[in-house]
């Protein structure tokens, strides 16, 4: 029996779905007989480049084609095991050889971005001197990875992911030809896990097709193919947001210990964060793709916990704090301690301004006396606190380049001197430009600043309380890098 993505490839250009924009250029081109020399067919896999060469090659010679078909003067060449110069040298040379029953003898050359350099520059001279009665056709997932000398020479088409109606109806119409009972929700999960590739997606059909002799339902194709539920991922979604970092690993253990693997997890919150995307979980987007081997549970883990610091994270179990725009703020530092922050983790920012006793007249201020709060201000003990996160902002927006630069230091706050600990030598070099320095002293209210050689580390860091937590889960000690990666990558 055969598998239905082979059952169901096309064999013409009227039958192959979703790649109208090439399909009907090939077929205008072979309708007014202006066959090109050269063909190269890029995009994902599955999408039909493979199929479409094989059409083309067929209806440009007049030949019937049929899967099982095998014409002399068709020659199909798979470019990772015939990557050599002495695999193209043999192909040059038999391309001398006129057709022997159609009109042209044609090459298509899979996965041509295989080809080594030599190999590419020995194809490049029949490209330029091609015999009359020889079409290349050469197809690739890696454009970027041919030559340009082989690109320009040839009529580039680009095939796309199919999007997920066109998909939908695809594998209904399959499904109810091979009397595949399944309901449409069950059916929207293989679109989305088929990832607009046609093969993919008809294999994945394939693969569930025999589940179960009544109706497939959702329920039985997540379970079989291991996934989280929908609610699930936008529960831990919607945790991340809160920063509830006791909620996330509470969820994240369940949903790993159900069977689910890590690297399907981060897949299914890349999908849900781009079906509906939130300024909030951009920055976990951007994490997601690097959870893979080795360690991906572990990955998948710092992204969530680490990554939740972002947004102003409650360890109270409750999560209720609100979240914060990404990288608008950091720390604060009081007096008498010091606090080591790594530039890619913002820690909670100083709590709202609530004004203190007036001590002249022993009566105290109301609650909601409109007072704007300052950089920095005195407690009860007439220390001074230090509002990092205020300062960031000011310096942000006087100067984007130079607040980029400060969140790739640490501080501390000593006495009434800020210090900041620079996390390479380069930053440093920036920051302690005078005029830099002017605008740093300008934004932290003329307070003194002392900008220290890169890797110094501030003389009392504190306990990091993420790597803490993360260290309990795991069952170890968990060691920062002073970069924030416990995995010290």
């Amino acid at each position: 029996m055969k598998a239905l993505y082979r059952k169901y490839r096309p064999c013409k250009l009227s039958e192959v779905v979703g790649q109208e924009q090439v399909t009907k250029v090939l077929g205008n081109s072979l309708k007014q007989g202006k066959v090109s020399h050269a063909y190269l067919f890029i995009g994902p896999r599955g999408t039909g480049k493979t199929s479409v060469a094989r059409i083309f090659a067929h209806e440009v010679n007049g030949f019937k084609y049929e899967l099982e078909d095998d014409y002399v003067d068709i020659v199909e060449i798979d470019g990772a095991s015939n990557r050599g110069i002495d695999n193209i040298r043999e192909l040059r040379e038999k391309a001398a050889i006129a057709p022997t029953s159609g009109k042209y003898k044609i090459y298509i050359i899979d996965e041509v971005h295989m080809l080594t350099k030599e190999a590419f520059n020995a194809l490049l001279k029949t490209l330029e001197e091609p015999p009359t009665h020889v079409i290349f056709i050469m197809a690739t997932t890696d454009a970027y990875k041919v030559p340009v000398t082989i690109t320009s020479r040839a009529q580039t088409y680009t095939f796309k992911l199919a999007d997920a109606a066109t998909m939908l109806a695809h594998l209904r119409k399959i499904a109810d030809a091979e009397d595949i009972k399944i309901a449409d929700d069950a059916l929207q999960i293989i679109v989305r896990r088929g990832g607009g590739s046609f093969r993919d997606s008809l294999s994945l059909l394939d693969q569930i097709s025999t589940l179960s002799s009544e109706e497939i339902t959702k329920e039985l194709v997540v379970s079989a193919m291991g996934l989280p539920e929908d609610e699930k991922i936008a529960e831990l979604l919607a945790e991340y947001i809160n920063g509830n970092v006791v909620k996330i690993t509470t969820l994240l253990k369940d949903l790993l210990s159900s069977g689910v693997k890590p690297e399907t997890l981060a897949e299914e919150m890349i999908a849900q964060i781009i079906a509906e995307p939130k300024p909030e979980l951009l920055p976990l987007l951007a994490k997601l793709p690097e959870v893979k081997a080795p360690f991906p549970e572990a990955k998948l883990l710092v992204a969530l916990a680490i990554g939740s610091r972002q947004l102003e994270p409650d360890f109270s179990g409750d999560g209720v704090a609100s979240a914060r725009r990404y990288g608008r703020s950091a720390p604060h530092t009081s007096v008498g301690s010091s606090r080591k922050v790594g530039p890619q983790f913002p820690d909670n920012p100083v709590s709202e301004y609530t004004p203190k006793a007036n001590k002249s007249d022993g009566a105290p201020l109301r609650q909601d006396t409109d007072v704007t709060p300052s950089i920095y201000s005195s407690d009860a003990n007439t220390n001074l606190t230090f509002d990092w996160s205020s300062f960031a902002e000011k310096v942000q927006s006087m100067n984007d380049a130079v607040y980029s630069q400060l969140m790739k230091t640490a501080h501390e706050m000593v006495g009434e001197v800020l210090h900041i600990y620079p996390e390479k030598k380069i930053v440093k070099t920036i920051l302690s430009r005078d005029n830099n320095k002017r605008l740093l002293a300008e934004a932290a209210g003329g307070i003194k600043i002392e900008i220290h050689e890169a890797g110094e580390k501030p003389s009392n860091a504190e306990k990091d309380e993420i790597l803490s937590k993360i260290s309990d889960i795991m069952g170890g000690e968990v060691q920062n890098d002073g970069g924030g990666n416990p995995f010290g990558e």
